[in-house]
């Protein structure tokens, strides 16, 4: 399903799980890196004015719909695909990687919240094996001699799964320019995730998810820090679907 956003196109590639596990299976059976980015109104917003970030969309070989206004529009757009939140994939995916015998790392957060993160990971996969745990400083530049630094370590400690939480469009930027550098690794961007597992942030209820009413368990919760990014998310929603409805 395509989304034009702006001058910049964007494709969700990736439209069930049983794809997705497939081709992730695929990759770490053959020894091959990837990126992963979970596609959300967000990030719809952001790639008009940064097309840096478009273009490190551009480079992921899965892109999945993390928000349930993405499925509502592929499904006007008459080209279904299925919601697939990044903080839901963050498990199942260590446990592929642990089945094929894959090391972990964890990139991004703090390093109280990887630490946290890293202990839920090995309760929940007891056959894990995480090779290391990186919190980049304040102002992290995602493709600066910082971000080569931790590349190289991945590479080093034989990493093929890297969970990056380093919010958009850090975490994307980062796993494009991974792809360039550190070719074996496979980077999952998955946003808050680790922060969840940690239990430095609360997620919303099951039975809020499943009434599609996640946005506002979290704007409630932090009204100052996301009411900016809803409202621009909502303005470029009617665009979004008479776009959809006419495809």
């Amino acid at each position: 399903m395509e989304f034009q956003s702006g001058s910049e196109k964007v494709v969700v590639n990736t439209r069930d799980k049983t794809a997705l596990w497939l081709g992730l299976s695929n990759c770490f059976s053959d020894g091959k890196g990837f990126a992963l980015a979970t596609l959300n109104l967000d990030h719809l917003a952001k790639i008009r004015n940064n097309p840096e970030f478009a273009k490190a969309y551009r480079a992921h070989e899965f892109v999945v719909a993390d928000g349930n206004p993405i499925v509502w529009l592929s499904k006007l757009a008459g080209q279904p695909v299925s919601l697939m939140p990044g903080a839901d994939l963050v498990v199942p995916l260590a446990t592929l990687a642990a089945n094929a015998g894959i090391k972990v790392a964890l990139v991004g957060t703090t390093e109280a919240a990887l630490s946290a993160a890293a202990n839920t990971l090995c309760e929940k996969v007891p056959n894990l094996k995480i090779g290391c745990q990186i919190a980049p400083p304040f102002g992290f530049d995602p493709t600066g001699s910082s971000a080569q630094d931790i590349l190289s370590k991945l590479s080093s400690k034989d990493v093929g799964l890297c969970f990056v939480a380093l919010g958009a469009p850090k975490q994307e930027i980062f796993a494009a320019f991974g792809r360039k550098v550190a070719p074996k690794v496979g980077f999952a961007s998955i946003g808050a995730g680790l922060d969840f597992l940690a239990g430095q942030q609360s997620r919303a209820p099951k039975w809020v998810r499943k009434l599609a009413l996640e946005w506002l368990y979290r704007l409630l919760n932090n009204p100052r820090r996301l009411i900016g990014r809803y409202a621009k998310s909502m303005l470029i929603l009617p665009g979004l679907a008479w776009r959809a409805l006419r495809r």
